[in-house]
């Protein structure tokens, strides 16, 4: 948008100018590569790199290192939304209204799918989440990792690299990885409790969680422990419906209610001086009841015998988090580093619709259960890894070449089982069927899937000279089900003295079609609005998603789905002008080739279209639309990250760390595939992808700009730590009508905390959102008759300030 590409030039000269200083997530520093140069050296990393000494200083590509520290000061329990407030370039929005995408939230990196990005723990690759996101919400068709779910008091720290990396991890790593590196050792531990509520007097939650280590047999080896366990009440920013305002709210629009638990195990043991045992597993439970869409008595699908005073659907999710690593690594006497290890993991979610009714049962049967059994969504993956490197000498390179390689297999399976007959029975009375706000998934739907991939992978790594830093990656992969793919990255660092340093990348990656975006299958009922794709007016519609190799989905054009392909390259420069100030611009692009996404919905209540499925066949549809998952789209990010940092030291006055961190981001479709002949056949204006995705949530829906300024204080036993955050502007665009897009003016957010230690004690109080800022207000013709005053795509949700407490005990 046009604001947004004026006031970059003006962002990035107030960062430099003002140079307070940068992400607490601080970027690669602008030392030389060559140890004995170094200036500030900081932590070795383990992403993105093969080599076991290279350091977040002298990264060849950029990336974050996010300590446990700055994740508690961020104020919240939530490790995504701790990760938003201090990553620019990540993304964390809050979705409301939309079946259960609100449990198990997605987080973005550059504005690309949440599946784009690659999660692992300890360098291990996590399973994702079974829940796939299918309506209009940011993230809109991906099945992605629930991060939620890893407590923080596990968590020594975490590296997210920005850059692609396929060559080096394989599928998913397109716009970059997130490392979570757990703590380690029998030494210390930590018991917190925290809790609070949101101004509004709802949303009270609190949270407690313990973590320590124990030592075995001689300290040989040790095991670590963390409990976490958790509790959020819903919150509620519904308005009243313009048309019935004597009803007063009926609608609930805001945050789940939410209860979860959480056990991680982490222990190692060394077997003989050069091979070590070691291990780590998680449990995990979340219980998230959401809204469906109120059912008032002027609704057709009202039911007063049941329901006198109409009745608002509850969807509830009972989620399931089960993984297990275990391993053998070492050393060898000629200094080959060694890894096995094997990796098993999954998400099992359960589903029920709540205060709820079968029209169609009680129109055939006489009478409706009020509660239902969706049925349950599975996703599993297992993984075998070899993992090999070696530092070599040769003769004529002044250092030494890191070489690797290993291998990997890897099993994903995704599985759905049919919901009870009540959840799902449709009848052929013509009544609305299956349960009101969720229906259950059928027996067609149900089905288990599996497939696996074999992968080798090969990298050198080395400094050329004492100021040439270079990697090159190569690795190939064989999908029983898409066939082979290879993708392959080179960097390079020249550190023209000991404080300026130009760093660059270009990489190709790809992404396989998830199982889930293969296979899955549902019906559910969403409001459209006016202007919507299914050419009907405002109102709440049952829409149905359909495999792309389903005999609906052929009719209406749908075809195999392919691998993503990606091309990024990034260009950057670190810069260290003084001891205490760091500085990092890096400047990137992605294109991204044969883009998964889900297509719009596409409608299915015309004479022509019916007729047309009924003579092929197709005469039972329980819905008003159809979409599916489809390769039509090219996509292009451009973007520039800025990090820097500065720490100043006043002696007994105190010190202050000062941190600044920009993002500016544009994701655009360059190429609509045409629609395939099937649905040109009709003579209809259906199209694959509408506005609202061309334009909307693969482009600017997403607020192209984020500012993050933090400053944090310490003075004897008091700290005091504020940050600062500017959201951009962002666009929600109609699916068929620009006269109803609408633009939300950019926000900023203050939120402050102060702590007092006193021995092994921490005491904090706290505010996010101190001025209870909201987003703008959505127009009267998208907000479901007033009933839904906020835009489910604002980047920090609709809850306004949040007030909370912190007691923690540390040794």
């Amino acid at each position: 948008m046009s604001t947004q590409k004026k006031s970059l030039p003006a962002w990035i000269g107030i960062a430099l100018l003002t140079l307070t200083g940068p992400s607490v997530a601080q970027d690669a520093g602008s030392n030389t590569p060559s140890t004995e140069k170094a200036k500030n050296l900081g932590p070795v990393i383990v992403t993105g790199t093969r080599s076991d000494n290279r350091t977040e200083s002298s990264s060849l590509t950029p990336i974050d290192v996010v300590s446990a520290d700055v994740l508690r000061q961020s104020g919240t329990s939530e490790l995504t939304t701790a990760l938003a407030r201090i990553i620019p370039s990540l993304t964390f929005p809050r979705p409301a209204a939309a079946d259960t995408a609100d449990s198990q939230r997605p987080a973005q990196l550059r504005g690309l799918s949440p599946d784009q990005v690659l999660v692992l723990v300890d360098g291990k690759r996590w399973h994702p989440g079974a829940i796939i996101l299918t309506n209009g919400v940011l993230g809109r068709g991906s099945q992605a990792v629930d991060l939620n779910t890893i407590p923080m008091a596990a968590i020594d720290h975490i590296e997210v690299l920005r850059d692609g990396a396929s060559a080096q991890y394989g599928s998913d790593a397109i716009a970059g990885v997130i490392n979570i590196v757990l703590k380690k050792g029998a030494q210390g531990g930590s018991v917190e409790v925290t809790g609070g509520q949101y101004s509004a007097g709802d949303g009270r939650q609190w949270q407690g969680a313990a973590n320590f280590g124990i030592p075995l047999n001689n300290d040989k080896g040790w095991l670590r422990l963390t409990v976490q366990d958790g509790n959020q009440d819903y919150t509620n920013r519904a308005g009243v419906t313009r048309a019935r305002a004597f009803e007063g709210v009926t609608q609930r629009y805001g945050d789940p209610a939410v209860k979860d638990k959480n056990v991680l195990l982490n222990a190692q043991y060394d077997i003989t001086p050069g091979v070590q045992f070691y291990a780590f597993g998680h449990y995990g439970n979340r219980d998230s009841t959401s809204p469906a869409f109120f059912r008032s008595l002027a609704n057709a699908n009202s039911v007063p015998s049941i329901y006198p005073n109409g009745y608002l659907p509850l969807e509830n999710s009972d989620s399931t988090d089960q993984s297990l690593v275990v391993g053998l690594r070492g050393k060898t006497g000629g200094g080959w580093r060694w890894d096995i290890s094997a990796n098993a993991g999954g998400n099992r979610v359960s589903y029920e619709t709540l205060q709820s009714v079968n029209r169609a049962w009680l129109n055939d049967f006489g009478y409706s259960p009020t509660q239902f059994h969706d049925g349950i969504l599975d996703a599993g993956q297992q993984a075998f890894d070899v993992d090999i490197a070696k530092d070599l000498s040769v003769g004529w390179l002044p250092n030494a070449v890191t070489l690797a390689f290993g291998a990997e297999y890897l099993r994903q399976t995704y599985r759905i089982d049919a919901g009870d007959e009540p959840s799902w029975y449709v009848g052929t009375s013509g009544v609305s069927g299956g349960a009101q706000g969720y229906a259950g998934f059928q027996p067609a739907n149900a089905g288990s899937h599996s497939r696996h991939d074999v992968a080798e992978y090969l990298s050198l790594e080395t400094n050329l000279t004492d100021r040439l830093g270079t990697s090159l990656a190569v690795r190939h992969e064989d999908y029983t089900d898409f066939g082979s793919t290879t993708s392959g990255s080179l960097a390079g660092r020249f550190d023209f003295t000991d404080r300026f340093a130009l760093r660059a990348s270009a990489s190709t990656g790809f992404r396989a079609p998830s199982l889930a975006q293969q296979f899955y299958s549902s019906t559910s009922s969403l409001f459209f609005g006016e202007g919507n794709s299914l050419g009907l007016p405002a109102g709440i519609y049952n829409t149905s998603l359909v495999p792309a190799t389903s005999q609906i989905g052929q009719l209406l054009g749908a075809q195999k789905l392919k691998p993503e392909k990606s091309h990024n390259y990034t260009l950057g420069m670190v810069w260290n002008p003084l001891d205490p100030l760091n500085i990092s611009i890096d400047l990137y692009q992605i294109k991204i080739d044969n883009r998964i996404t889900l297509s719009s919905t596409l409608a299915t209540t015309s004479p022509a279209v019916q007729a047309y499925l009924a003579a092929n066949g197709v005469t039972d549809t329980n819905y008003s639309g159809v979409s599916y998952f489809t390769n039509a789209v090219d996509t292009r990010t451009r973007g520039i990250d800025l990090v820097t940092s500065w720490q100043s030291d006043f002696g007994d006055a105190g010190s202050l760390t000062s941190t600044l961190s920009y993002n500016y981001n544009k994701n655009k479709v360059t190429d609509v595939k045409p629609n395939p002949a099937a649905l040109d056949a009709l003579g209809l204006n259906l199209k694959r992808i509408d506005r609202r995705d061309q334009y909307g949530l693969l482009a600017d829906t997403t607020p192209r700009s984020k500012l993050i300024i933090n400053e944090m204080y310490v003075l004897g036993h008091w700290s005091l730590n504020g940050t600062l955050t500017r959201y951009g502007s962002f666009v929600s665009y109609n699916s068929t009508t620009a006269s109803l897009d609408q633009t939300f003016g950019a926000k900023w957010l203050l939120d402050l905390a102060a702590s007092y230690n006193l021995d092994r004690w921490t005491f904090t109080l706290g505010a996010d959102n101190v001025f209870n800022t909201y987003p703008d207000r959505v127009i009267q013709a998208n907000d479901n008759g007033g009933s839904l005053p906020y835009s489910v795509f604002s980047p920090f949700g609709f809850n306004g300030a949040y007030v909370y407490g912190k007691v923690a005990y540390r040794w």
